[in-house]
């Protein structure tokens, strides 16, 4: 399977990485590289429980546009 996710540096120097269509599902590292390798980890963590509790393992995940 394939995931979006987002990657960013926090305030503090951690890289900070999301899955959108997993809620919930985060993880960090000291590098982009590191933060990549970890939530790959964190990704089949939560499709494993979320499979367990029969939840559905990803949520719809939509672009919006915005005028600002």
């Amino acid at each position: 399977m394939k995931f979006l996710v987002t990657i960013f540096q926090d305030e503090d120097g951690m890289f900070i990485a999301e899955c959108p269509s997993i809620p919930g599902c985060v993880s960090q590292g000291k590098t982009e590289q590191e933060a990549e390798g970890n939530i790959r980890e964190a990704i089949k963590e939560c499709l494993e429980v979320r499979a367990e509790k029969g939840m559905p393992l990803t949520v719809e995940i939509r672009q919006v546009e915005v005028n600002v």
